[in-house]
């Protein structure tokens, strides 16, 4: 991991080579001979947060590393940056958790419809909030209204399962409306030997109760107008909720544990082939996973149907992807690999071998990368030049604004205001999350632009959003308070970077 006194942490960004293939190479006397690829524009490198290089230079130092990539809405995290791809040896590498995170499998699902977006009148669109919220709990503290509490049986056939065994078992509602070849991932082996690590601090059987729910944070449904035809859209951004996160405050414990070293920095913990624990993480983040994809899947039957009676037709799912994942993948340039994507999302192009076989082998997969609320979302198909990213792109546009100092220096009037003249409908009361306002976040078309222009993959539908549903939790306010001390750091930092914008 980083040392305190990095070697070239002052000049990191007048270090970085332009690459032909779209991308900066960062080579320095802290990141050794792991190669960094960046891929960002001019500016973005240049609003960069100057604290992003002790980060990048954490990744590079997990044991095993083989290259680290750097997507283009890259954004200071919790040890590593948010906007990152490890590649660790599979062998003998470590399996990093930071990259993982807590919320395990958090990730993307897209539905379209031949709907015309003329027909989303703003009653339309209120209507059809109301119906998603009789179907879909939204918050942190959210809980499934279809399900209820499932029991620990359903539970393991869903965690192990995943899409393969939840279209089967519901084959008389879903089969009509999920199709689990959309599904990035249908099943992820969870390993028979293994079992929850039920209790502890971390508490994993919460997510029996929330099997179908939203909840908090950056996490969101959106109604979409496709720009190329007017059709309506529908995205949905969550993860494993309290499932995943309970695991993962199980498994960062057995790290800290095992690492005593890592102190407080328990971020940077991993796990190394000859940790007892080796295995049993790669079973949590599968199953985590598994949970994650079902958790959209459900999401995407309620919303199905509260689409169905506002404008009396029928969603198509589009795709589901994941984006904070470790998966085993193969590389023609890095071999046998763990593949960690920390906000950032995989993207197979035609041909590659992982598709063959699947609906998308001559097509590649699409590829969905959300922007704000007050800006364009997208689906991606991914380009042969995903290569050079290690078939990794972003997983959104990327914070520019903490969420504190969103609530400092954000009008909550204004930005009502502003989303009211746009004809953008926030929950049921127009009432804008100020920590998930539209200025929080970089332009996505320029950091799609990056992507575009690099070659890595080609837009297919450009969606700007009509009405969106976020939840929001005063228990969360807590935690931001708490966190308040760190992103003021932060926020300087941002500022410092966006004020050399125009030297």
């Amino acid at each position: 991991m980083a040392s305190r006194e990095l070697l070239d942490e002052a000049e990191w960004k007048r270090l970085a080579i332009r690459d032909p293939r779209g991308f900066y190479a960062l080579a320095t006397r802290d990141t050794g001979d792991v190669p960094v690829r960046m891929f960002l524009s001019d500016v973005l490198l240049r609003e960069a947060e100057p604290t992003l290089y002790r980060q990048i230079v954490n990744a590079t130092r997990f044991h095993g590393a083989r290259a680290v990539i750097i997507t283009p809405d890259v954004h200071f995290g919790y040890g590593v940056p948010v906007g990152c791809v490890i590649l660790t040896e599979r062998e003998a590498g470590a399996i990093a958790m930071g990259p993982v995170g807590f919320d395990i499998g958090c990730g993307m699902m897209s539905a379209r419809s031949s709907v015309d977006s003329g027909r989303a009148s703003p009653d339309r669109k209120l209507a059809f909030h109301e119906e998603v919220m009789k179907r879909v709990d939204l918050g942190a503290g959210g809980t499934s209204k279809r399900f209820g509490e499932v029991s620990t049986k359903e539970m393991q056939d869903i965690i192990r399962g995943g899409a393969e065994h939840y279209v089967a078992a519901h084959a008389g509602r879903a089969g009509e409306t999920v199709d689990r070849s959309s599904a990035e991932r249908h099943r992820i082996p969870v390993q028979d030997t293994w079992d929850v690590p039920w209790g502890g601090p971390g508490r994993p059987e919460r997510g029996k109760a929330q099997i179908g729910s939203l909840g908090g944070g950056n996490h969101f449904i959106e109604l979409q107008r496709k720009e190329e035809d007017g059709t309506l859209f529908v995205q949905v951004h969550t993860g494993s909720r309290g499932f995943g996160h309970g695991l993962a405050t199980n498994y960062f414990a057995m790290a800290k544990d095992e690492n005593p070293a890592l102190g407080s920095d328990i971020d940077l913990g991993y796990f190394t082939p000859e940790s007892p624990h080796y295995a049993a993480y790669q079973n949590a983040v599968a199953a985590g996973g598994n949970f994650a994809i079902v958790n959209r899947l459900v999401i995407f039957e309620a919303v199905a149907e509260a689409f169905r009676k506002v404008f009396k037709e029928d969603l198509e799912l589009v795709y589901e992807i994941s984006h904070n994942l470790v998966q085993a993948e193969e590389h023609p340039e890095f071999g046998s690999v763990w593949v960690h994507r920390k906000g950032a999302t995989r993207a197979f192009p035609a041909g590659h071998p992982e598709l063959v076989g699947t609906r998308w082998e001559h097509t590649g997969h699409p590829v969905l990368i959300p922007g704000s609320n007050r800006d364009y979302s997208y689906v991606l198909r991914p380009k042969a030049g995903a290569v050079n990213s290690a078939y990794s792109v972003n997983h959104g546009a990327g914070r520019r604004m903490s969420r504190g100092e969103a609530s400092r220096v954000l009008s909550q009037e204004k930005v009502n205001e502003q989303y009211a003249r746009d004809g953008i409908l926030v929950n049921l009361d127009g009432e804008v999350p100020l920590d998930e306002a539209g200025a929080c976040y970089k332009s996505a078309r320029d950091v799609v632009a990056v992507v575009v222009d690099a070659g890595l993959a080609e837009i297919e539908h450009t969606l700007w959003p009509l009405g969106s549903l976020k939840g929001s939790d005063e228990g969360l306010r807590k935690k931001k308070n708490d966190r308040r001390s760190i992103e003021k750091d932060r926020d300087r930092d941002r500022r410092a970077g966006r004020s050399r914008k125009g030297q």
